[in-house]
C-alpha cells in the first residue's frame, strides 16, 4: 500500500499561484529523482551481534537508518580509497 500525502489549506493555496513552467519544472525534478542509474542487489553479511546492535543505536542517535548509512561509509571508502592510490 503506497502513504497518503496530506497537504494543507494553505500549502495548496500557495500552489494555486505556481506558474505552468514552474510546475511542469518539478515535475520534471521529481521525475528524474525517482530514476534510479544504478540497481541495488541485496546482500547477505555476517555481523556480530553486538557491533550491529551498537552501530544501529549509534545511527538512531544521529537520527539516520543503519543501512543508508553502511551504504554512505562503503561509498566514502571507495571514493577515498580512489583518490589515494598510485
Amino acid at each position: 500500500m503506497k502513504p497518503v500525502q496530506f497537504f494543507e489549506d494553505d500549502y495548496l493555496e500557495q500552489c494555486k499561484t505556481f506558474s505552468t513552467e514552474a510546475i511542469l519544472n518539478y515535475l520534471d525534478n521529481f521525475r528524474m529523482m525517482q530514476q534510479s542509474t544504478d540497481k541495488t542487489r541485496l546482500i547477505s553479511i555476517k555481523i556480530s551481534e553486538s557491533l550491529l546492535a551498537s552501530f544501529r543505536a549509534k545511527s538512531e542517535l544521529h537520527q539516520v537508518k543503519y543501512q543508508t548509512q553502511i551504504k554512505k561509509l562503503m561509498t566514502d571508502w571507495v571514493n577515498n580509497q580512489n583518490n589515494h592510490e598510485t
